[in-house]
């Protein structure tokens, strides 16, 4: 699919992989709109080609406000790639106490809820373009992890809030095809994002250690590069695409 003169949304926009992938798809000639928090926004690398906005993918209403003023700037809404997501670890019982409940549903409500509202609210925007030459009228990216595949020890939350999204990825396809819309997803491994920034050197290699290879953590433009081949090919939906070295996560 065609970038040139259309227009796409960042979710997570503003830093690690959305930041990266916003700022690669601006440089390939699409209109970009990078949503996130304000508070990460105040932070957020000045970029030709990408326009802030500030939006909580678990409110409705920013959503479809957010949307709409992507689909009304003028060119085409065509992409959706989804990057918001928190990572909190809990164990499910630790010191005779049970996983936090309302830890859990925050981390279901951002990673797989807010995925799917702005899918959801996107699509039905994507759905009223006219299609290209093959019929088609936009491509979704959805950010899973492998951890829906191989959850470590305190993550629960997390890992169930991934499997949804790998869970969404066909249904979603499947539903949005009549409309022209593709949707695939990304589950990438160890990606060094703000997320690790916390963490020692130390910690940092045996993390890379662990990959089979490259032996290295991935880098958010290696996740921008993933997401824009998966828009070129236009024959690839339904699909979750592993991007992690060949590694399979330990229990810990």
């Amino acid at each position: 699919m065609k970038l040139t003169d259309t227009a796409a949304i960042v979710t997570g926009g503003a830093s690690g992989l959305g930041a990266a992938t916003a700022a690669a798809l601006a440089e390939k000639g699409a209109t970009v709109f990078a949503l996130d928090l304000p508070s990460s926004i105040e932070k957020a690398p000045s970029v030709t080609g990408v326009q802030y906005l500030g939006a909580d993918v678990t409110d409705p209403a920013q959503v479809t406000a957010a949307v709409e003023a992507a689909a009304g700037e003028g060119p085409p809404l065509r992409t959706v790639v989804n990057c918001a997501g928190i990572g909190p670890s809990q164990r499910i019982l630790s010191k005779g106490k049970s996983h936090d409940i309302d830890l859990f549903a925050k981390i279901i409500q951002i990673n797989l809820v807010g995925t799917f509202a702005v899918l959801s609210t996107a699509a039905r925007v994507i759905a009223t373009t006219e299609p290209d030459e093959n019929g088609q009228r936009g491509v979704v990216v959805n950010t899973a992890s492998i951890a829906a595949f191989e959850g470590q020890i305190g993550q629960a939350a997390y890992a169930s809030s991934k499997a949804g999204v790998v869970g969404l990825t066909i249904a979603a396809a499947r539903d949005l095809a009549q409309y022209g819309i593709r949707v695939c997803t990304i589950a990438p491994g160890i990606v060094e994002t703000p997320m690790l920034a916390t963490v020692s050197d130390e910690f940092r290699a045996g993390l890379a250690a662990s990959v089979p290879f490259p032996k290295r953590l991935a880098q958010p433009h290696e996740y921008a590069r993933l997401a824009l081949s998966i828009i070129d090919q236009d024959y690839l939906n339904g699909e979750v695409i592993r991007m992690d070295g060949a590694l399979r996560m330990a229990p810990r």
